[in-house]
């Protein structure tokens, strides 16, 4: 199919996100690949590959950790030191090179989603209660640790270490950051029953539970501007262990506590238009929304995940992140635009192993001088 021939996709109309025009409505979804250096900072290899996805709209990098306790993997981003700030520069630097659009950092701690072996540090959590399952390490996979009950200091700590990354994240040349609630990690298991077992002020009800989310927001908010914080959210979704027992009850109420901030944007992960709950958000959120589609776990669409992206753009997001189709299509605006066949991911293993190899190394087409 050539693009004689091929429908016009509303994917690629021109839109705003933050005061910045995208060329088109898809966005790069934060995906961990595990190429940075030892200590999180990241490479030359991290550069090329963000550059090489230029052309799509907008870029969200993929998560770094504001200190060395939240560290999740071995090899995995972080930006709380000034190495890491020159390595994201060159990122940054090279994708505006390459022509690109914003970029934002996605800014996570892993919470009780780590190990000592990976951080030098017993992990912190709401509540002592483990990951279910074996979690890599620098010399494997290995048992989960209980994690250490966060005091009110580390809440402290913590709130004005992501302050701190957003200030980094804007001098390194980011257009703003997005803070990670969702997929298991240290917001989200504030805001789920099982892994929240607090009875302070930090726990117990949906207005406790939201409430270290809403501090982190508006922390980097105040540190950057709301028009540079973006937040992210997966209702429902059960990735390292977190059940979500009242996502009808708690997301509505956390959105109704950010929604006038102004923020950049809301980023919903694992959007299902079907489900009611979609819907609702969208009316809640009146600003800018990201939605991410549920597309097959184990390969990629023909069509790239088209369809499910246009079908959230009719369900009423505004832009669509997607991840793997970008990590194996470097040209997936140009695939979308001409009808041409997208590349299969590779291996998973290559995902998250060193080097070029389900990396950078995916093949693009030529396109018209």
């Amino acid at each position: 199919m050539t693009s004689e021939t091929t429908p016009l996709s509303p994917l690629l109309a021109p839109a705003r996100l933050a005061g910045h025009d995208l060329a088109n409505r898809l966005v790069i979804a934060p995906m961990t690949r595990n190429r940075a250096d030892s200590d999180g900072t990241p490479t030359a290899l991290m550069a090329e590959y963000y550059a090489q996805r230029a052309t799509a709209g907008a870029i969200i990098a993929e998560a770094s950790t504001p200190n060395e306790v939240g560290r999740t993997y071995p090899n995995i981003t972080a930006l709380h030191t000034d190495a890491h700030t020159a390595g994201w520069r060159r990122v940054t630097r090279a994708v505006r090179d390459a022509g690109g659009g914003p970029m934002f950092l996605q800014i996570q701690h892993g919470g009780r989603v780590g190990h000592p072996d990976t951080s030098g540090r017993t992990p912190i959590a709401p509540s002592p209660i483990p990951l279910p399952e074996p979690i890599h390490t620098p010399s494997g996979r290995q048992a989960a640790v209980t994690p250490r009950e966060m005091t009110s200091d580390d809440i402290r700590r913590t709130i004005a270490d992501f302050a701190a990354t957003a200030r980094r994240a804007v001098d390194a040349g980011f257009a703003g950051v997005e803070v990670h609630s969702a997929n298991g990690y240290l917001l989200h298991q504030f805001l789920a029953t099982d892994t929240n077992r607090r009875t302070d002020g930090y726990g117990g009800s949906v207005a406790g539970r939201i409430r270290f989310t809403t501090e982190v927001v508006d922390a980097v908010a105040t540190a950057i501007g709301a028009h540079r914080t973006g937040l992210r959210i997966s209702p429902g979704h059960t990735v390292n262990g977190i059940t979500d027992t009242d996502p009808d009850e708690l997301y509505p109420a956390l959105l109704k506590a950010n929604a006038e901030n102004g923020l950049a944007y809301l980023h919903l992960a694992f959007a299902d238009p079907a489900q009611p709950l979609f819907a609702r958000l969208r009316t809640l959120w009146t600003g800018t929304l990201i939605a991410n589609p549920v597309l097959p776990a184990d390969r990629i669409p023909a069509d790239g995940g088209r369809a499910a992206a246009e079908r959230l753009l009719e369900s009423g997001a505004d832009l669509i992140a997607l991840g793997r189709p970008f990590l194996a299509n470097p040209d997936l605006v140009h695939r979308i635009r001409t009808g041409a066949p997208v590349n299969a991911v590779r291996a998973k293993y290559a995902m998250y192993t060193g080097g070029p190899t389900g990396y950078t190394d995916y093949p693009r087409l030529p396109t018209p001088s």
